[in-house]
């Protein structure tokens, strides 16, 4: 997963955390975050491509999510985390997704994802049944027995908060997610109440 790719992207992103809601790690009016609620990060992200190909490939209408843990006080924070992609492409375009969302294809997202500028371990990637229903302010989405998150109502803020996945460029809201569930490897949590954040992304290639 190394050669160069002509690619872009775009569509809708959620994610939910084991973080108390407003996540620490978000911009608020501006600022810049901090700390994990519990000093470990615990959570899981999900972009719905509305629109996309990588090269001659199309990607639009197929899913990807990614489980994750890091912690805080581990030096350089580095992230342990597993891909899927979704299994209704064939095979160029599940590699092509695998190639964008680890980073190793480069392009803008790499600069929005954590996993890719930091040391970071990789547990593999797969392809999966990826259901993903980002209905604003009540979104969810499931890989398989993998995964499984559902936000449940969005967070009364008076001030702008945004995430540097989909990017601190796009506006975006903080919810309160009913359940976040993973199960995969040695990502194994569950968590209620906890916090979600809904927004769009736009990541290119060359």
């Amino acid at each position: 997963m190394s050669s160069p790719l002509a690619w872009a992207v775009r569509g809708n992103y959620l994610e939910a955390c084991n973080c108390d809601a407003i996540c620490p790690c978000r911009r608020i009016g501006g600022r810049s975050g901090g700390r994990s609620t519990t000093g470990t990060c615990q959570g899981a992200l999900s972009w719905a491509v509305e629109v996309g190909h990588a090269g001659a490939l199309d990607l639009s209408g197929l899913g990807v999510v990614l489980a994750c843990r890091y912690h805080d006080d581990e030096p350089g924070s580095p992230w342990t985390y597993a891909l899927y992609v979704d299994e209704r492409g064939g095979p160029g375009e599940r590699e092509a997704l695998a190639r964008i969302f680890t980073g190793a294809a480069g392009g803008s997202a790499v600069a929005h994802f954590p996993w890719a500028w930091k040391d970071s371990r990789l547990l593999g990637w797969r392809a999966a049944p990826i259901e993903i229903e980002h209905t604003p302010g009540r979104g969810w989405f499931r890989v398989g027995g993998f995964v499984e998150v559902r936000a449940s109502k969005p967070v009364a803020s008076g001030e702008t908060v945004t995430c540097v996945i989909p990017g601190h460029e796009r506006s975006g809201r903080e919810l309160i997610a009913e359940s976040l569930e993973v199960s995969d490897r040695e990502l194994d949590f569950s968590f209620r109440g906890n916090c979600a954040y809904e927004s769009d992304f736009d990541y290119r290639g060359a």
